[in-house]
Parts: C-alpha cells; sequence; structure tokens
C-alpha cells in the first residue's frame, strides 16, 4: 500500500552552494562550518554553530545560533521564527529556499513471530583469535590497532584519515629510506676532515723534528697552515700549560677558544690512549673542530712525548654544498612522494566507493524491476558478505510483497512517455523543455535554447545540474519536478529570473502504471 511522508527541505537557490538539498529530519537540525553538526557546510563567513531547524510534524522554525554574521529570513534578521514552504534563509554566501514536499513510500505490513533472541538462531559476531602466529597477527592488528583508527573516524571522514595515514607515511618513508643514505654521506665527509686534521697536525711534527726534539716550541714553521692548508679557518697552537706558541698573532697568549680548552683537557686527560687520538666535534654553523697532540722523541725515554697541542677550526666549502644538496634532496623527495601519493590516495579511494556505488545503482534496479539480484562485476571478497545479505533482504521483500496480495512493483520504462511530450512540444508556443523519469534533458525546443543558453545537442542525455550555467535555476527546476511527481502529477510553479526577465515555470509530469513519475513537460511564461 502506498502512503505520503511529509518533509521539509533546505533548496539552496542562490550562492555558493546553489543546486544542493539538505533534507531536515524530525526534530532539531543544527547547521554550520563545524564538523560537529548535523549538516556541515563548508562556506565562508557561516559559523561553525551557525542556525538550528527544528522541525515538528507540520512546524518548523529556525534559531539563530549566535553566529557572527546572522541569519535572515526573507531579508530580516532573526533569532527565532517559524517558517513555512517558499520562505528563504539566506546565511552568508548562501541563500536557502524552505521546501515542504510529500515524498511516496511503499509499506509492507507482514505479521513475524517472535523470536526468542537467547535461542540457537542468535547472530553471534564474536571474533575468536585463530592458533597459529601469522593469523594471532592478523588478530592483534584487526582488534587491537586498528580500533584505535576506527576511533579516529569516528570523529573524521574516512578520506580525511586515509590522507592523513598517507601523509604520515609518506614522511615516514623520507625518513627512512633517504634520511640514513644523507647521514652516511655527512659523516663520510666528516670522517674526511677529521683525517685531515690529523694529517696537518703530522706535518707540523715532521717540519719543525728539530726544534720539537729541542722543546723549542717558538721556532716552529706553520706557515702552510696559514697560506696553503685547505678550508682551514683559524688554528692555535700552545704548549701543554696551554700557552699559545702559534700563530704569532696570539704569541704568549693562553687558550681561551672553547674548543681548543676542551681538547687540551681531554688530550692531557685521557692517558696515553689519548696522545695518538684525533679530537674532533661540530663546533659551530658548518665548521668542524680537531684537535691532536703532537708528538716529538725524547731520547732520554726513548719514547715520542708530547711537547705541544695543535687545534684547528675547517669550515670545508663542501659541507655547506651538502647542506644545500641534502635540502634540495629532501624536498625532491618529498615533492615526488607526494604526487604519487595523491595518485595512490586517489586509487585507493575510487576503488573503495565503486562497489558501494555499484550495490547502490544495482540495489535501485532491483526495485525498479529492471534486475533480479545483486551481482557486482568486481572482485571483492570482504564485500561479498554484504551482497549476499542484501540479496537476502530483497528476495525477503519480494517474498513478503507477494504475500500481501500482489507482485513485486515491476517499473515500466520511460521512453513511451517522453516520446509523447516530445510529440506535445511540437506544436507549443514559447520555450518547452522535455525531462524523462531521471530528470534528465531529453528535449528543447530553440525558444527553450535561447532562453536558457543549453542546446539539445549538446546537452540531451545530461542532468540540469551539469549542463545549465545557472545552478539555481537548475535547482528550482529538479524541485518543481518532485514537486509535481509527489503530488500525482499536478502542474507546479515557481518565478525565476531569466536573462534579465521574470519568468513562472510551470512543471507537469506523466505517472506512469506504476506511479512513478515518468516524463516532465517544463514550459516558461514571461511575466508581463
Amino acid at each position: 500500500m502506498y502512503w505520503r511522508h511529509k518533509v521539509y527541505k533546505l533548496v539552496a537557490v542562490g550562492g555558493q552552494l546553489r543546486g544542493t538539498e539538505i533534507e531536515l529530519t524530525e526534530g532539531e537540525n543544527v547547521i554550520g562550518r563545524g564538523m560537529d553538526v548535523d549538516h556541515p557546510i563548508k562556506v565562508a563567513g557561516v559559523s561553525k554553530r551557525h542556525m538550528s531547524i527544528n522541525v515538528n510534524g507540520d512546524t518548523c522554525y529556525v534559531q539563530d545560533l549566535g553566529s557572527s554574521n546572522g541569519t535572515f529570513v526573507n531579508g530580516k534578521l532573526v533569532k527565532n521564527q517559524t517558517v513555512q514552504s517558499g520562505d528563504k534563509i539566506a546565511v552568508p554566501n548562501v541563500i536557502f529556499q524552505i521546501v515542504y514536499v510529500k515524498e511516496k513510500k511503499i509499506i509492507i505490513t507482514k505479521k513475524v513471530a517472535k523470536v526468542d533472541e537467547s535461542g540457537e538462531d542468535a547472530i553471534e559476531f564474536k571474533d575468536v583469535a585463530p592458533k597459529d602466529t601469522i593469523g594471532k597477527l592478523k588478530h592483534f592488528f584487526k582488534h587491537k590497532v586498528m580500533s584505535v583508527i576506527y576511533s579516529f573516524n569516528e570523529q573524521y571522514e574516512w578520506s580525511v584519515l586515509l590522507g592523513i595515514i598517507l601523509f604520515v607515511f609518506v614522511c615516514t618513508n623520507i625518513g627512512l629510506t633517504i634520511g640514513p643514505v644523507l647521514h652516511d654521506g655527512k659523516e663520510l665527509l666528516k670522517n674526511e676532515i677529521v683525517a685531515r686534521g690529523g694529517q696537518y697536525a703530522e706535518e707540523v711534527a715532521r717540519f719543525n723534528r728539530a726544534a720539537l726534539s729541542r722543546g723549542d716550541l717558538n721556532r716552529l714553521n706553520t706557515n702552510f697552515l696559514e697560506n696553503s692548508a685547505e678550508d682551514v679557518k683559524s688554528y692555535e697552537l700552545f704548549d701543554l700549560e696551554g700557552r699559545i706558541v702559534r700563530p704569532v698573532g696570539k704569541l704568549n697568549s693562553y687558550v681561551e677558544d672553547a674548543f681548543s680548552v676542551k681538547a687540551w683537557k681531554q688530550i692531557l686527560g685521557g692517558g696515553d690512549a689519548s696522545l695518538r687520538k684525533t679530537i674532533y666535534e661540530v663546533v659551530g654553523d658548518g665548521e668542524i673542530g680537531i684537535g691532536k697532540a703532537i708528538l716529538a722523541y725524547d731520547t732520554n725515554t726513548g719514547r715520542e712525548e708530547p711537547v705541544g697541542i695543535i687545534a684547528i677550526r675547517f669550515k670545508p666549502r663542501s659541507w655547506a654544498a651538502q647542506a644545500a644538496n641534502q635540502s634540495g634532496s629532501y624536498l625532491e623527495a618529498l615533492v615526488i612522494t607526494c604526487i604519487v601519493g595523491v595518485i595512490f590516495f586517489g586509487i585507493v579511494y575510487y576503488m573503495t566507493t565503486r562497489p558501494l556505488e555499484l550495490m547502490r545503482i544495482q540495489i535501485e534496479e532491483v526495485l525498479r524491476g529492471k534486475r533480479k539480484e545483486l551481482q557486482l562485476p568486481i572482485l571483492f571478497n570482504e564485500i561479498q558478505p554484504l551482497n549476499n545479505t542484501v540479496n537476502s533482504i530483497l528476495q525477503r521483500l519480494k517474498e513478503l510483497q507477494s504475500e500481501d496480495g500482489g507482485d513485486f512493483v515491476e517499473i515500466e520504462e520511460d521512453g513511451p512517455y517522453v516520446r509523447s511530450l516530445y510529440e506535445f512540444m511540437q506544436g507549443a508556443q514559447g520555450p518547452v523543455m522535455v525531462l524523462n523519469s531521471e530528470k534528465l534533458i531529453e528535449h528543447i525546443n530553440s525558444e527553450g535554447e535561447d532562453l536558457t543558453g543549453m542546446r539539445e545537442s549538446s546537452a540531451g542525455g545530461t542532468s540540469l545540474l551539469d549542463s545549465a550555467r545557472d545552478q539555481g535555476f537548475a535547482a528550482t527546476v529538479i524541485d518543481l519536478c518532485d514537486q509535481s511527481a509527489n503530488n500525482e502529477g499536478t502542474s507546479q510553479s515557481e518565478m525565476y529570473e531569466l536573462t534579465g526577465k521574470n519568468y513562472t515555470i510551470h512543471v507537469s509530469s506523466l505517472l506512469g502504471k506504476d506511479n512513478f513519475a515518468k516524463a516532465f513537460y517544463v514550459t516558461f511564461v514571461e511575466d508581463e
């Protein structure tokens, strides 16, 4: 049996969301820019909780929730006001119109025996952990790790959550793959500089062997460090008491440089092992400090003894070049990985949503009698149980419908009805447009093409929302089609401005034997 279900809708007739419909449910409907509202709209100027529309049966009233820019009903700023079908509600950058429609529903009544929920047929959804190692790991991941992800999914759209997870994967991938390679390159360069510093200390000892053997540090020759040594920023050569002997500009002063003092303490305080060890440290922006003891042969002891310490500050050009190359490598890897990540996101997103979209389309076809059951053309084992459940529900629905005194509703084709309205259009005066049962454009006469800017040759078979330049016009026509279809095909009309003139748009529909609208006849009458 058929019945009428009355609902309120918000139809955007102007602004950024023109053409959008919002169905209002019984009770409070909070509208705003935030994610915690009933109907989020992403429009600049709209507050996070902008307004609420409370539906109580046939009554509908609007309440502003302290928004920054206010809520307007028919051009007036309001706090609380009852509205009715046809009233316009304006918020920043959007104009909504209240529409009160009747939606046709099919009620199937069937007496069902009471079932003991605690009986043998009770459905158990408990997932028992497998005994094998791989199965245990999968069970742990599904029920422990994924439970955290599921909790986030309750707060964020799954597409947003997928994007966040993909971004974390990209950053982790770069850090774990490119990072170690660049770090190893930096370590190799640092080791090369440390080896060079040790070589310079040995050259000082070799060039000044005679002076060092006498302990005469004042006659040391270190000109090569000042003239030809590559990447040497500064150096200090001092005796074991910390008195500087080279360069000459610091002669007889004591070490004050932080790295020189640190190298002095480490070399003298570390025993024999530290005397032959090269001390190094990154001491500044692009600088490396090298410290090493200078040894000379002591004829009295018959062994090499420390006579001084040299501390060298290197600022290698290759260090700065590597830092620039490193930044470039990270940036290049990030850009390329992000591009690949976006493509991967699109593939995963549409591969996930396509089965759901196909199921929705096939369910509609089953309900219209064009298909017997759902048969997804894609391989998706995880969704097969849902597919089987839906088929069982649809089959049970057919059985219940048949037991109540009739066959399952068969939906007839809309072709004959569209052709009939096309014949009517041939002798019509003024702009006329014919839509099929899916509200797709079938025919437009020449006057209609001039008025709407749509050509039948290019717009045929497309939706008004895709072809019309004015989305508000498209939304108005579609809304009138819904009103006509839900009111036994009676003519519905509304005024709309086109090409700078006011036109009254009339929409009538032809109902088929199944009592569904099969075609829509749209006419435009210019107001005098």
